[in-house]
């Protein structure tokens, strides 16, 4: 993306950093809970408390999740990495540092994909996945002063560090959501910004289009939600160009974005590594993975969202829309693929069909209801059951509907609930012939209108039909029944 301002044309450079917290029962360093909104200040242990002669045990969970992410990035697997004491001073740091990796993380040089909006793929380079802990919780809002929550401390963390391949806020979105479906589809990290699972902090540069050096730097944080990120980082790009078209310059500083204000804030200047005094942590012996472990990781992996959707695409021939549609979670694409169970042995076009139900009344419901996939009250097997009974003609679409709203409450099968409720289509023309004569008796006037070429009336008296039979007739019978009487005379 290039920006345009009295005739110059500027590029930014956009590198993220995105905090993942692990979905490991006990934290990093400690067997304290990680349960998120306990009580304030209740996982808490000396270890977290920073208490002296307490010594940190790390958690193996943590390292299999930081594997698993790195695999799934592409990046290589260090063999010998080691923890770094991070060190400063916040008021919910008790220890007066952060167990980090710093010269020798876990994961290096990986990368993931992004499509872009103009269809093509965009290859975003990533320098490092490492390992660290959490810090705990200043509370600024109450009518008292600061308050400290430490339920968060030892929290274990990964923090994936991208290359400033990034050139614009919509890519940083792109970017951040391809970064969620993986930790998600791994079920690493349940990927809840508002709840802090997933944060993100943005360097950001702007520099002259066809330039090789970067411009100086700002780091955005308090960006908890995808449309922050790109609001806030469109933001500081224009204030950005606006500082150098005025002659001004940009200082190097760590800001916050101020969502009610829709602006950037200071926040302090900008650390540098050096400031933060990185050393070995001595209380903690190198993390060595071999082949032989990694290779079990690796066998655990699951098929990724990427590849997921181009497989969809290509085995089931859904349009590119439904592809993406339904491969935006792993419990989603799970949903569906168990759905299609039932007419695998069907028509082509039932996969499409399976998808515009997944895709319309099934996540029209979940999202009503505010659940996930796997709280969803109608079995996938059902869904595809019943498109099945639609196709073969046993109900119509219109049927089809109410007996999904039925599921919905009692959870049975569409075809014992339309034995139940003798919702059965009807389709022998003995039965439907009488009602089409009836409707168009009733109806002389639309009669003549159809023969004397209005045949767009025709809808009309499938409509009457439709309505006397109470939506049981099936509706192409019930057309060319009217059609044939109409012709005929």
């Amino acid at each position: 993306m290039t920006t345009v301002a009295e005739g110059i044309q500027y590029e930014p450079v956009i590198g993220l950093e995105v905090h993942a917290q692990m979905l490991t029962e006990s934290k990093a360093f400690c067997a304290c809970s990680t349960q998120f909104g306990r009580k304030a200040n209740h996982n808490v242990c000396p270890v977290c408390l920073g208490m002296p002669g307490v010594l940190p045990v790390l958690n193996k969970k943590l390292v299999e999740f930081i594997v698993l992410m790195g695999l799934a990035t592409n990046c290589s697997i260090t063999s010998r990495s080691i923890f770094a004491r991070k060190n400063y001073f916040y008021p919910d740091l008790p220890k007066g540092y952060q167990i980090s990796q710093y010269e020798e993380p876990i994961c290096r040089n990986g990368f993931v994909e992004i499509d872009l909006p103009d269809g093509n793929r965009k290859k975003i380079g990533i320098t490092r996945i490492h390992m660290e802990e959490d810090a705990g919780k200043s509370i600024h809002d109450q009518d008292e002063d600061t308050l400290i929550d430490i339920n968060r401390c030892g929290v274990p963390l990964i923090e994936i560090v991208s290359e400033p391949d990034i050139r614009s806020a919509r890519e940083a979105y792109l970017y951040l959501s391809k970064i969620k479906q993986i930790v998600t589809y791994l079920g690493i990290c349940d990927g809840n910004m508002e709840e802090g699972s997933l944060r993100c902090d943005a360097n950001v540069s702007v520099r002259k289009t066809g330039d090789e050096q970067f411009g100086t730097k700002t780091e955005v944080k308090n960006l908890n939600s995808f449309r922050y990120v790109e609001k806030a980082l469109e933001y500081e790009i224009h204030r950005q160009i606006d500082l150098l078209e005025s002659a001004d310059h940009v200082v190097q500083e760590t800001l916050l974005w101020d969502a009610d204000n829709g602006i950037v804030v200071p926040m302090r200047s900008k650390e540098e590594a050096h400031d933060y005094r990185y050393f070995p942590d001595p209380d903690l012996v190198p993390v060595v993975v071999d082949e032989p472990w990694i290779a079990g990781i690796r066998e655990r992996l699951p098929e990724l969202p990427t590849e997921r959707r181009d497989r969809f695409i290509e085995e089931y021939e859904l349009p590119r829309y439904d592809a993406d549609v339904l491969t935006v979670t792993r419990d989603l694409a799970d949903y569906y693929e168990a759905a299609l169970q039932p007419v695998k042995d069907g028509k082509e076009k039932s996969y499409k069909a399976v998808s515009n139900w997944v895709m319309g009344d099934v996540l029209r419901v979940a999202n009503e209801r505010a659940i996930e996939m796997d709280q969803f009250p109608i079995s996938p097997e059902y869904i595809g059951e019943l498109v099945t009974l639609i196709e073969d003609g046993t109900i119509s679409g219109k049927i089809a509907k109410d007996v999904f709203e039925i599921m919905l409450e009692e959870q049975k099968s569409p075809a014992v609930i339309i034995q139940e409720k003798g919702m059965k289509q009807v389709s022998d023309t003995s039965e439907i012939e009488p009602v089409v004569q009836e409707i168009l008796g009733k109806y002389p006037d639309q009669v003549a209108e159809y023969r004397g070429g209005k045949t767009k009336v025709l809808g009309f008296f499938v409509g009457q039909v439709m309505r006397a039979t109470k939506g049981k007739a099936n509706p192409q019978i019930v057309n060319d029944l009217i059609k044939k009487s109409l012709d005929a005379e």
